[in-house]
């Protein structure tokens, strides 16, 4: 069996029938799939200062063609490249002990995120620093843009778990003065089968919002308005623009689909870190004492 076929199991799959239906609950109860994103451009050409204000208005832009087919596919050999040990330096999170991974499907079927890798991998480093990408930023932020963050997010067939409803901006190291913005580009089909990205159109006005460590750093469950859940399916070389502050998620992959894409942030070049203070106040429940 090469890398790119189609596993019987992935090693991320749920570990016992509790959490399969758990998982199952969740992405039942906590994401529609009725609603699906609509409005959306042919490319980053076509951003206007009418859709600059249409994305700060509501939080989001869906892209439909950023990425050619050609750097889709040099995207996810530099992406295999990393999980074969080919190329050293980029961060691999895995589910599971690395040392218990055997073979090359193995460690791609467990590895959740890779990090850290554009100053390894030239195809990726290309791409956070994409001439459209960066110009896009700069129409968004009405000045230059710096990328602050570089991620590959994996989820795998059968069993790919759910990332919960958060915040970019409340995981610290995103934590700036001014908003980020978010590049999720989709190097495989992310359908809504397979946990294509959702959003709460409108929900970064709400501004920093508690979070809690429960399934992961995330807001509460009972908070997310999933009414106005809007899904976002995108095409390989598709991009979702969106806020810092926009509440989001996916929903687990069931599939015996991969659903690979790359997530760069971007920030203002005049941005400043929050203070740990700063953050502290507005991303956790220091000032209520509230509880999930």
């Amino acid at each position: 069996m090469t890398i790119e076929s189609t596993p019987k199991r992935t090693l991320y799959a749920y570990e016992n029938q509790a959490e399969n239906e758990l998982a199952r609950h969740i992405a039942t109860t906590l994401y529609r799939y009725d609603r699906i994103a609509e409005r959306r451009l042919p490319t980053l050409q076509d951003l206007t200062d009418e859709q600059v204000k249409l994305f700060w208005q509501q939080g989001y832009l869906v892209i439909e063609n950023v990425l050619s087919e050609v750097e889709v596919e040099r995207s996810i050999s530099a992406i295999m490249d990393i999980l074969a040990g080919k190329t050293i330096g980029p961060k691999i999170q895995f589910v599971g002990k690395k040392s218990d991974l055997l073979s090359i499907e193995e460690r791609e079927l467990a590895a959740r995120k890779i990090s850290e890798y554009i100053d390894h991998e030239p195809n990726l480093h290309s791409i956070a620093f994409h001439d459209d990408i960066l110009k896009a930023m700069g129409k968004l932020f009405n000045e230059q843009a710096v990328v602050v963050q570089d991620q590959a997010i994996l989820k795998p067939p059968t069993g790919g778990a759910e990332k919960p409803w958060h915040q970019d901006m409340a995981y610290g190291n995103l934590a700036y003065d001014k908003s980020v913005i978010g590049a999720w580009i989709a190097l495989d089909a992310a359908e809504l089968d397979n946990g294509c990205m959702h959003v709460i159109p409108y929900s970064h006005m709400d501004g920093a919002v508690p979070h809690y460590a429960e399934r992961d750093w995330q807001l509460c469950d009972r908070n997310v308005a999933v009414v106005k859940d809007v899904a976002v399916p995108l095409k390989p070389g598709g991009v979702l623009l969106f806020s810092g502050l926009l509440h989001h998620g996916t929903p687990p992959n069931f599939s015996d689909k991969r659903r690979r894409a790359l997530q760069f942030h971007y920030a203002p070049e005049s941005a400043k870190k929050l203070t740990p203070q700063e953050y502290k106040r507005m991303f956790t429940n220091e000032l209520t004492g509230a509880e999930c």
